[in-house]
């Protein structure tokens, strides 16, 4: 039996947990947005406590989580190769299939080679580790995911974190470094909450001048940005000059993995010595069919890339003419700041009983007094649910004093 909060010592290591009563205040006040069960979906449109509401907080960029295409190359493998392939790839877990994405993704991103992770999470975390040791110097962008914050926290190599997207912080960290030591710069393709583009031609003049590897992550931009959706490098048509890109599956692939492509050499090397790769069971065959599927729709229909960067522009173009502040968001992930912690949680709550989901972000992933709404679209999104979503955000954007009904702002007068 557990014990109680007044049995605790001041030494017992869960005493942190018993104390964390964050939540429960929140939920009380039923204003709780997170862990929302989702009980039906098509892609677009959700089932939420027996409710449809529009989803604008996905990232099923391209709308093919419920594409018929893709559920049924999931189901086909199966009755081949069953459900899971119980190890890792580096024994028992490969299968051929596993190989062939590889072949395609190398080809796909125009790299000599491909390594599929089970996770996106785990393609970063374990990528960074491996490569970069303790007498090499990783640059990291200060808004860049979690996961290349532990995959450089694991690899005991020096990190120099730079201010985001401030070129010049980082070009002295540079000129500050170790002249002799091995140099890796990391840095998101597309950043998750503000959904702008890295500075990749920045990035590539650095790294060139201070004879440094550079490493993208494109978990937002494969599939989303890009000439033929291969991402933010591509964006620039600079492919050539990254070293290193990541991606995952969990978003315009519609599936559950991710992928690094680069170099053979030095595929070869985080293939072998990688723990995240070596000790992790391998990606079930649904998912791997999954994502071939969702590939080879992607090369097909490139109109699925128009019609996102239509939607992108006409909401963030709607959302500013109402007031809203929506950082510089360059692409389908679009912010709405809100401020303070609980407004954002009640502008959330009456979003989404006003027919509406999108995601509510606030500190520490975002800074003091810049609590948000990120919303996200999809190909597949009609212009109806964009216009229910625009509808909704005047109606309660008005309603809790963010903007006025002439479009302004009001959030700078408070």
């Amino acid at each position: 039996m557990a014990n109680s909060r007044s049995d605790l010592k001041t030494n017992d290591i869960f005493t942190k947990a018993y104390n964390f009563t964050k939540a429960e205040e929140i939920k009380s006040e039923g204003l709780y947005p997170y862990f929302k069960p989702l009980q039906a979906t098509d892609g677009t449109i959700v089932q939420i406590d027996g409710q449809d509401v529009i989803m604008a907080g996905s990232n099923n960029y391209l709308g093919l989580t419920n594409d018929p295409r893709v559920i049924k190359a999931a189901r086909d493998v199966i009755t081949v190769y069953g459900t899971g392939c119980t190890g890792s790839r580096y024994l028992n877990g490969t299968l051929d299939l596993h190989i062939e994405l590889e072949e395609k993704l190398a080809d796909f991103m125009r790299k000599d080679a491909c390594v599929l992770f089970s996770t996106g999470y785990q393609t970063n975390e374990g990528a960074i580790q491996t490569i970069a040791g303790r007498k090499d110097i990783i640059f990291s962008d200060k808004d860049n995911h979690a996961c290349i914050v532990t995959g450089t926290l694991i690899s005991n190599a020096k990190t120099m974190r730079f201010r985001h997207n401030d070129m010049e912080q980082l070009e002295k960290l540079m000129k500050r470094a170790d002249k002799q030591a091995g140099k890796i710069i990391v840095s998101d393709g597309v950043f998750s909450m503000s959904g702008t583009i890295a500075k990749v031609p920045d990035l590539v003049r650095l790294k060139k001048k201070f004879d440094a590897r550079l490493y993208l992550d494109d978990a937002h931009a494969i599939g989303v940005i890009g000439e033929g959706g291969r991402g933010s490098a591509s964006t620039f048509d600079m492919m050539d000059d990254i070293d290193l890109i990541s991606g995952t599956f969990s978003k315009s692939f519609a599936s559950l993995g991710g992928f690094l492509v680069g170099d053979k050499e030095v595929i070869e090397y985080i293939r072998h010595n990688s723990p995240a790769h070596i000790f992790s069971a391998s990606m079930p065959p649904a998912n791997v069919a999954t994502v071939l599927k969702a590939l080879e729709i992607l090369k097909e229909e490139t109109w699925r890339l128009d019609r996102l960067r239509e939607i992108s522009d006409y909401m963030r173009r709607e959302l500013r003419a109402m007031g809203f502040n929506v950082w510089n968001s360059e692409t389908p992930i679009i912010p709405i700041v809100i401020g303070e912690m609980e407004e954002c949680f009640k502008f959330w709550r009456e979003l989404l009983e006003s027919g509406v989901y999108v995601n509510a972000v606030v500190p520490p992933a975002v800074p003091q007094g810049m609590s948000l709404l990120r919303t996200s679209y999809m190909a597949t999104h009609t212009d109806e649910h964009l216009d229910r979503i625009l509808d909704a955000f005047r109606k309660v954007g008005i309603n809790q004093g963010i903007i006025d009904r002439n479009g302004q702002s009001l959030l700078e007068t408070q």
